[in-house]
């Protein structure tokens, strides 16, 4: 006689047990981890695999090429997002190593992609000799290159910006500084990080030919990815393979896009600061099923609880509410040795400067790099103007309506993603057949490098806005103008800052690869240090390279200093949503 067996769980254990929910969402993270693992297998191989089994425009070979680029952009946050949370901290709470950590980062994020992997290749070949993994994690760090400043900018500009109110109750309740930034500057700040988050992947993409095919010395490294892809699609002029690989790479952004991105947008709304709900929510139907399933919840309430034990240590100091009289004199010495230091170094590092500038590339050539990064800033200053005028009312009008946000979110990533490669040869015809000035329209090349920062940036800030201060704007009946003077900008400007920021350094980033352009025999060039650094990147100076990257850094920086910097604490001291 047949028995019908029953499996029953403990208590405690009935949240292992799936509902049909998970029958749906399970499959999905297995076969995504599946192809993920497969694709790092292939990592780890010897280094003549990359020219026994060389890059094909077999359209059958972009799903693993697909497979490969997304690892290396995944693989790549996870040292982004350890960097944001260590040196952005640092920076926003430390006076002393704010000095320091803001001009490098004004400085590291001036500094080309193609001139990191020009300079790191050889370090990780010599990591990991005669294997792959050595060109992969030069292709990975480059990646990294290209996500982290915007986000360890954004998460330093929440953190300056937390409303006081809110930073005074913490200390009230006796919260540590390791508390308070768990429990109260996170949340704070994850908004804002997200959005920059999806920024950095699409950032990863308009550099991704750079960042797969990589060159040392007379060796050609083809790293299978989609960038490669393109590449030799490009070099081909086979426009049906670059056709296929924009086509792949939609894909991918819309799939990481649906199963990754908009979740974490959806979930991220829960931190917005306001005292009465919207009505309208940033909604993600994966969101929704994932919430519908047992056991994935269950796995996420157990990270919940993981993550509530790390925000409840008592690591730290207890800040009173009233700070104390007495060590100012004391903290004004230590601040006067701190400066001395800094002073020493840069003295230092202004006498190396000097002699390179003297002895081994010289006075005028120095000068004429000076004058072609002029050139290349005057480009950028209009590309800034352009991107402010054109995004803070359309970026303000999206992120105010969350149904436009989830339309826009993934178009704009798209578009944000769209290789540089590819508007290669519409823009090569167009300034040729026309006979337009190329020292005028390459600006149209870099501003779709360099616009998206300042988009994402305004609806991130958009978005956040609380919904009881609309609500009490809309009640007093408060004009266009009015509203926009009081109300709106007041609270994008921090996250305008931060994308203007970002976005100048990214112009002078994508001028690299806007100030020449080739497409087959056909060659546009204008005048400008980032046509200087392609070309003796090609040629192979290294010292021209790097002093083409110097003064480009020492413009970033320069104005950084003088004019974004100011506007920063401009947005810290008088613009908190307090």
């Amino acid at each position: 006689m047949a028995q019908n067996f029953t499996l029953r769980l403990p208590p405690g254990m009935a949240v292992l047990r799936p509902n049909r929910w998970d029958w749906v969402a399970v499959p999905v993270f297995v076969v995504v981890i599946a192809v993920l693992i497969t694709a790092s297998r292939q990592m780890h191989v010897p280094i003549l695999t990359l020219q026994k089994i060389p890059i094909t425009l077999d359209k059958t070979a972009l799903p693993g090429y697909a497979a490969r680029t997304t690892l290396r952009l995944l693989l790549a946050l996870i040292p982004s997002l350890l960097f944001t949370f260590i040196v952005g901290p640092l920076a926003a709470k430390s006076r002393r190593f704010g000095l320091i950590i803001v001009p490098l980062l004004d400085i590291m994020q001036s500094i080309p992609v193609l001139g990191y992997v020009t300079f790191t290749i050889t370090i990780f070949l010599a990591l990991f000799p005669n294997n792959v993994l050595g060109v992969e994690s030069a292709a990975i760090f480059a990646v990294f290159t290209a996500q982290v400043w915007n986000m360890t900018f954004s998460f330093y500009q929440s953190l300056r910006t937390v409303p006081r109110d809110l930073l005074e109750a913490a200390t009230s309740f006796g919260l540590t500084s390791w508390q308070k930034f768990w429990r109260l500057e996170v949340p704070y700040a994850m908004p804002g990080l997200l959005w920059n988050i999806v920024l950095s992947m699409a950032a990863s993409w308009f550099y991704i030919v750079a960042q797969e095919t990589i060159s040392v010395g007379n060796l050609n490294y083809s790293l299978p990815g989609i960038g490669s892809y393109l590449s030799l699609a490009i070099s081909q002029r086979d426009l049906g393979a670059v056709a296929a690989a924009i086509g792949a790479m939609t894909v991918v952004i819309m799939l990481y896009d649906q199963l990754l991105f908009r979740p974490l947008v959806a979930w991220a709304d829960r931190f917005k600061v306001e005292l009465s709900a919207s009505q309208q929510s940033p909604r993600s139907w994966f969101y929704d099923l994932l919430r519908r399933t047992r056991l994935m919840t269950g796995v996420g309430k157990g990270l919940v609880r993981l993550y509530s034990w790390v925000a409840r240590r008592q690591w730290g100091r207890v800040k009173q509410l009233a700070a104390p009289e007495e060590s100012v004199s004391g903290r004004r010495w230590g601040d006067f040795a701190w400066l001395g230091l800094l002073g020493v170094l840069a003295l230092l590092a202004a006498w190396r400067i000097v002699h390179f500038f003297s002895d081994v590339v010289g006075w005028a050539e120095t000068g004429r790099v000076f004058v072609l990064a002029a050139y290349t800033m005057l480009r950028v200053f209009a590309l800034v103007i352009i991107s402010t005028l054109i995004w803070v009312p359309l970026g303000t009008a999206i992120g105010l309506r969350p149904k436009l946000v989830e339309f826009f979110q993934p178009l704009s990533q798209f578009l944000a993603a769209f290789p540089a490669n590819v508007i290669y040869p519409v823009a090569v015809v167009l300034i040729l057949r026309l006979h337009l000035n190329p020292q005028i329209w390459v600006c149209a090349v870099m501003l779709i490098g360099a616009q998206w920062y300042v988009l994402f940036n305004i609806i991130a800030g958009a978005s956040m806005i609380p919904t009881d201060l609309r609500e009490a704007a809309a009640s007093l009946g408060l004009r266009r103008t009015l509203l926009w003077r009081r109300l709106y900008l007041p609270s994008i400007f921090p996250f305008l800052i931060t994308g203007l920021q970002t976005a100048w350094g990214g112009a002078w980033n994508a001028s690299i690869v806007a100030e020449v352009m080739n497409w087959g025999s056909e060659q546009v060039k204008a005048s400008g240090v980032g046509a200087y650094i392609s070309e003796n990147t090609t040629a192979g100076n290294a010292n021209h390279v790097a002093l083409g990257i110097g003064i480009m850094a020492l413009f970033v920086v320069t104005f950084n200093r003088i004019l974004w910097r100011p506007l920063y604490n401009l947005a810290a001291n008088r613009l908190r949503c307090d």
